[in-house]
């Protein structure tokens, strides 16, 4: 079974039990290494995803996914959200951070961030003070979560 394959099955099983617990996939990575695979699922939910979420996902999925004898080599499950500063690479994960602040690098070497409002094809349009920006994809060579965190001035907290 080729790995694209394989992801989009696990996927299948899945998402019904993301679903019961309000959790969204953001990403579902296979990494077929030797002498064990490793399944990483990234999930996140409105407010954010705690630790006990991870967990409890954890070992649901892993029963179920034991039970559809989708991966019959050993591999290792891991659970996590997607982090402040996620990089993203995949369609879904563009999709999945519409309305967050990213930041992109293009080619050439400059910078552009802004709040994602928009993912296409051909193009992502970012709001920066205001204004769209259309930023054409074929230029975006990385782009990643720009953390919104309100870190203390000094002389607070």
């Amino acid at each position: 079974m080729q790995d694209e394959e394989r992801s989009a099955q696990i996927e299948e099983v899945i998402q019904p039990v993301l679903r019961d617990h309000g959790l969204e996939l953001v990403d579902l990575e296979w990494r077929p290494r030797r002498p064990r695979a490793v399944l990483r699922v990234f999930i996140d939910k409105p407010g954010g995803v705690a630790i006990g979420d991870c967990e409890r996902l954890s070992r649901e999925l892993g029963d179920l996914l034991d039970v559809a004898g989708l991966i019959a080599e050993s591999y290792d499950l891991e659970v996590s959200s997607p982090g402040l500063d996620r990089q993203l690479r995949t369609e879904r994960e563009y999709r999945w951070a519409t309305g967050k602040r990213v930041r992109c690098w293009l080619a050439g070497g400059a910078e552009m961030n802004g709040r994602l409002a928009e993912v296409a094809p051909e193009r992502l349009v970012l709001e920066r003070e205001g204004e769209r920006v259309e930023v054409p994809r074929a230029v975006v060579t990385k782009a990643r979560l720009d953390a919104d965190v309100p870190w203390p001035r000094r002389g607070e907290g």
